[in-house]
Order: structure tokens, then C-alpha cells, then sequence
């Protein structure tokens, strides 16, 4: 009887179901009709005479004797050569990840730790940090970069967007071990264990899934950043996403709209298998960072 009365009504389940496949299909669709038109040229995907010649490739089939052509990826990563700016972004994104989790675990587990009163504020601090617009550190950097002559190279672009992340990390960190036993600490202590043994072989097997979580956010804000490393990185030093925004050309330089849509494609395909290959840590942090230990 009880499992009766909480059943889901037929068409209260009916429902539900139709919003979510409407919701996944919506969500889904600007990414699945951009990797249908990287297959096009431009006249098709961006067609103004009519737009079924993004479905059929009439002028795919035309230029190339098929509706499928693969010319905006070989221009992309042939003749612009994007696998440099992929290599780039990777380095960036490894040591912004490696430094953000390396000072937030051991910031966030000392404060979560300790009784004194600063560390209220110091949380505080690092809050108004993350919320002011990430152009403002950016300019402040400018002048000495320019002064040291360390401008456009991917050192000085690392150092801005772990100032720019680490706030984030800081209080997510902090968050999760804040839901871990202090006891845990004290018992590895009891076996002879210093406070820095209790940290690496006790807390942080305990709280990994959290690391992790807060490592992709990191990860997913360094990949995806366009303010500060489009200002910060000379042409030859470019990430994938100040690439991209110079494949679609400017007032003064003409691009290519079609190498900028294959580079979209090659730069979000990397993405959706991080976060399928990562899916149970992320829940399992998520829900380690929401529920009270």
C-alpha cells in the first residue's frame, strides 16, 4: 500500500518526462547543430536565401561533390595550426589547476581547523576577491608586466588566473573539510601521526572526491577563460578561446567563420568526455560539499 500511495501519477510521470526530454533536446541542440554545420561551408550553415541548405549542403556538394566537407577542420588545425593553441591552453590549465588545489587544500584545511577569529575575515577577504570583475586584477598586472617585460608568455597568465581562482577554491575547499570529524585528525594524532601525516594520509583519502570536483571547476575556469588570456597572451602564445574569437577576424583582419565553428567543436568535445569520465566524483563532491558530516 505504501509503495502505492508514493507511485509518481501516470500523468504527472508523463509529464515530468516530457519536460526533461524538451530540456535535454533544447540544451543539446546549439551544440549538436554546430557540429552538423562544421561540416558545411559557410554559404550552407549561414545560408540567407534559404536556410534548408544548411540540412542538404547544396553548396557543400558544389564546391566539394558531397554535402560533408571536412576543409574547416583542415584549415583550423592544418593551415592555422590550433594544435598549438590546444597544447597551450592544456599547460595552462594543468598548472592553474596543480597551484589553485595545492595552496586551496592546505589554506582551506588550516582554516577549517583553526579557532582564531581571523580567519572568519580572511574568508571574507578572499570572498570580495572572487567577486570583483576579473579585468580588474588584469589591469593591475598590466603595468609590471609590461615594466618586466613578461608580457604575452603563459607563466604570467598562470599567476593571474590562480589570483583570480583561488578565492573559489579556497571557500569550496573550506566547505568540505568543514564536513569532516575533527575526530578523524585527533585519532591519526593518537597513533603518532603529526597534524601534517593526519592531513595526507587521513583527510585527504577522505575528501578526494571533493578535491577533484573543485580541481574541474578549476580546470573548466582556465579552459574556458577569454578576458584575461586574450589580454595577457601574445598572438603565438594564444589559448583555444582567444583562438577561436581570432578565426571569426576583427575589423582590420578577416577571418574565417568556418575554422572558427570546427575549433568550437574541437575545443567542447574534450569537455563532455572530462565530465562523463569525472561524472561520479563530481556527484559524490557535490554532495560530500552539501551534506553535513
Amino acid at each position: 500500500m505504501a509503495s502505492r500511495a508514493q507511485k509518481m501519477p501516470t500523468g504527472l510521470r508523463i509529464l515530468s518526462s516530457a519536460f526533461v526530454t524538451l530540456w535535454l533536446i533544447m540544451a543539446a541542440f546549439p551544440f549538436l547543430w554546430t557540429f552538423w554545420g562544421s561540416f558545411k561551408v559557410e554559404l550552407d550553415f549561414f545560408s540567407i536565401a534559404d536556410w534548408s541548405y544548411a540540412l542538404t549542403g547544396e553548396r557543400t556538394k558544389a564546391a566539394y561533390g558531397q554535402p560533408f566537407t571536412g576543409a574547416g577542420y583542415y584549415g583550423a588545425w592544418v593551415q592555422e595550426e590550433f594544435l598549438k593553441n590546444v597544447i597551450n591552453t592544456f599547460i595552462v590549465c594543468f598548472f592553474v589547476v596543480l597551484t589553485s588545489l595545492t595552496i586551496g587544500t592546505l589554506g582551506g584545511y588550516a582554516l577549517s581547523r583553526s579557532s582564531y577569529r581571523y580567519t572568519f575575515w580572511l574568508l571574507i577577504t578572499a570572498l570580495i576577491f572572487r567577486a570583483m570583475p576579473p579585468i580588474t586584477l588584469v589591469a593591475g598586472y598590466m603595468l609590471p608586466f609590461f615594466e618586466w617585460n613578461l608580457w604575452g608568455i603563459l607563466p604570467t597568465t598562470i599567476i593571474v588566473l590562480v589570483a583570480i581562482n583561488q578565492p573559489f577554491t579556497l571557500w569550496m575547499l573550506h566547505s568540505f573539510f568543514q564536513n569532516i570529524p575533527k575526530e578523524l585528525d585527533e585519532s591519526a594524532k593518537v597513533d603518532g601521526c603529526t597534524q601534517f601525516q593526519a592531513f595526507r594520509h587521513v583527510i585527504i583519502p577522505v575528501m578526494w572526491p571533493g578535491v577533484i570536483t573543485t580541481g574541474l571547476f578549476s580546470f573548466l575556469l582556465a579552459y574556458n577563460d577569454f578576458a584575461v588570456t586574450s589580454m595577457l597572451l601574445a598572438e603565438e602564445n594564444r589559448t583555444m578561446v582567444p583562438q577561436i574569437a581570432a578565426f571569426l577576424g576583427t575589423t582590420y583582419t578577416e577571418g574565417n567563420i568556418m575554422f572558427a565553428v570546427a575549433a568550437v567543436v574541437s575545443a567542447t568535445v574534450p569537455l563532455f568526455i572530462l565530465v562523463m569520465f569525472f561524472q561520479r566524483q563530481i556527484v559524490g563532491g557535490l554532495t560530500a560539499g552539501a551534506v553535513k558530516g
